[in-house]
């Protein structure tokens, strides 16, 4: 995780802000002071350029790339071997050629001024406004790579995080300080999904909620899309929008979610906010980390993805959590299609390893007409325990879920064996257990793409169907609960 060691001040001293980033940009400082220009371009390849003759360059440096008759461009230094630099053009290398190229390097990684000044803005995917308003300033130069922390001041995820979206928030509930992802599939409709929980989601802490929200890879159609849902969060000054078009350089999403996670922790352990950060599509940024890889000729592993790509995820993955002594917390939300549906695709499959559950959205769910389309045997939140129960949202929350989820698989069988034998060779109980399916997925986990739910209202609608069960199958449920809580005559005594 990059955030701060929970001992010194986490944001570095005001000093000179990258150089040349342009009166534009977030990355321009009027303090910078551009060191001396270098003009030995030996190679453009890709988005990269390699750079001859640049003693004293450090790895991650941040620069501005000079072209003859076309506006500056910005890089990042990859790789030093020797004499040779090779840097990352955020821009691409589209219309450079070898002559006519100065590159000033500016003695420090890219920063961002991060701060409150961020919340209620639109901007690319590099963090130049979109919305017609003056560049984002007035906050401390942060590195978009983040800060160390010490795992001494971690403290553990808890308390809930409510999206109002009944599948996430009764069976696979967020906690504050959770990394959660989004398992999807081309199609299905994730993006609403996601704009959704941004929309809706909240916290019971009493501390400022905010929300960064970063698109990589969308079409036009998609970002508009983003913008009007999200419209009034952001005029309410609660929300940030860093939004990466298709047609915009593919380098640019290695840098989006970077910034966005940068701002987030400035806004929750500066500022005291509880920060839910959403990113979509991880499978964009994935293949913009693949073309950067397949760029520097390094020795690709699983299907063409670099070897690191697993540290590089770790990278933003771990920078959620909460501090000691900090009184906010970031909660991160990626969301990523799978190619084919192969959850054991490497994006997915080092995803999994890394966070800590996932919601799986499945197309057979989505085709009985069920949104949001979550296969919940498959979803999991493994701190729901952490944010759930007495206490945090209800006393019989944890054994509802539990009981759901086993009611769920047994009616899966059910089903499955009703195909073989027919529904008429099934036991009432069978039966049963395939209407409660029907209700669960129909009047629990099914609602509006703008319906905002109570969670007293989700345990309600869980008790409803599970008042369809005879009272005999709740065995994960205590008396006191079904006295209290179970629909029907004399708490639902159904023999």
């Amino acid at each position: 995780m990059a955030a701060h060691d929970g001992t010194a001040d986490p944001v570095p001293a005001k000093g000179p802000d990258p150089a040349g980033a342009g009166p534009g940009s977030p990355l321009s400082d009027p303090l910078s002071v551009p060191r001396v220009g270098h003009s030995d371009v030996r190679e453009l390849r890709g988005p990269l350029l390699v750079l001859g003759d640049a003693a004293g360059v450090g790895w991650d440096e941040f620069a501005t790339v000079a072209v003859s008759g076309q506006p500056e461009r910005h890089g990042l230094v990859l790789e030093v071997d020797g004499d040779e630099t090779t840097l990352q053009v955020l821009e691409g290398t589209e219309g450079m050629s070898l002559g006519g190229i100065e590159v000033r390097f500016s003695g420090r990684p890219l920063a961002v001024p991060a701060g409150p000044g961020w919340l209620g803005r639109v901007c690319n995917g590099r963090g130049e406004p979109l919305d017609g308003g003056p560049p984002v300033t007035g906050g401390t130069p942060t590195p978009v790579g983040g800060w160390p922390l010490n795992p001494v001041y971690r403290e553990p995820p808890q308390d809930p995080v409510l999206t109002g979206i009944s599948a996430i928030d009764a069976l696979t509930t967020l906690v504050r300080g959770q990394k959660l992802p989004i398992f999807s599939v081309p199609g299905l409709p994730h993006l609403t999904l996601a704009t959704q929980i941004a929309a809706q989601a909240t916290t019971s802490s009493g501390r400022a909620f905010r929300v960064v929200f970063a698109a990589m890879g969308m079409t036009h159609a998609d970002i508009a899309f983003i913008r009007d849902r999200l419209e009034e969060r952001s005029a309410a000054g609660e929300l940030v929008l860093l939004l990466n078009a298709a047609d915009d350089p593919v380098i640019e999403r290695i840098l989006t979610p970077r910034i966005a996670l940068t701002v987030a922790e400035s806004l929750a352990y500066d500022h005291g906010s509880d920060v839910l950060v959403i990113m979509s599509d991880m499978t964009s940024y994935a293949e913009a980390v693949r073309e950067v890889s397949a760029a520097r000729r390094e020795i690709p592993a699983r299907r063409g993805y670099p070897g690191y790509l697993y540290s590089d995820l770790a990278t933003l993955y771990e920078r959620c959590g909460r501090v000691q002594g900090r009184e906010g917390s970031v909660t991160i939300v990626p969301v990523l299609t799978m190619p084919a549906g192969d959850i054991t695709h490497p994006v997915p499959d080092l995803t999994g390893y890394i966070t800590e559950g996932q919601v799986v959205l499945d197309p057979d769910v989505d085709a009985r007409g069920i949104y949001p389309p979550v296969d919940e045997l498959s979803s999991l939140s493994r701190l729901m325990r952490s944010g759930a129960g007495k206490g945090r949202t209800r006393e019989d929350h944890l054994d509802v879920a539990a009981q759901i989820l086993s009611a769920m698989a047994r009616a899966r069988s059910a089903a499955e064996l009703a195909e073989l034998v027919g529904t008429a060779a099934l036991s009432e109980t069978d039966n049963a257990y395939i209407e409660f399916r029907n209700v669960v997925e129909h009047d629990l986990l099914n609602q509006g793409r703008d319906e905002l739910r109570t969670f007293d209202e989700t345990m309600e609608r869980a008790w409803q169907a599970l008042s369809l069960l005879p009272r005999r199958e709740l065995n994960m449920l205590s008396a006191e609960f079904l006295d209290k809580y179970l629909p029907g005559p004399e708490g639902g005594a159904r023999s």
